[in-house]
């Protein structure tokens, strides 16, 4: 990931670049469009591993993880 920063922390500060979401933090995408992401393939580089670990944390009912971190902003 780019200059060191934990994976947990991007998810609250990388905004969806383009389409439906655009401009919304990665962290606060629905469910239903990280699973389309899922199911039709991640985009290449950062943007795409930040969508599969949220899909993760979605997915596994582990967004919870993330309230500390939004507690720290």
């Amino acid at each position: 990931m780019s200059d060191h920063v934990p994976p947990l922390d991007r998810l609250l500060s990388v905004s969806m670049p383009y389409g439906k979401y655009q401009g919304r933090l990665i962290a606060d995408l629905p469910g239903h469009y990280l699973n389309w992401f899922a199911r039709t393939g991640f985009p290449p580089g950062e943007l795409g591993r930040l969508l599969a670990l949220m899909h993760e944390l979605d997915h596994n009912g582990l967004t919870h993880l993330l309230q500390p971190l939004r507690a720290e902003r």
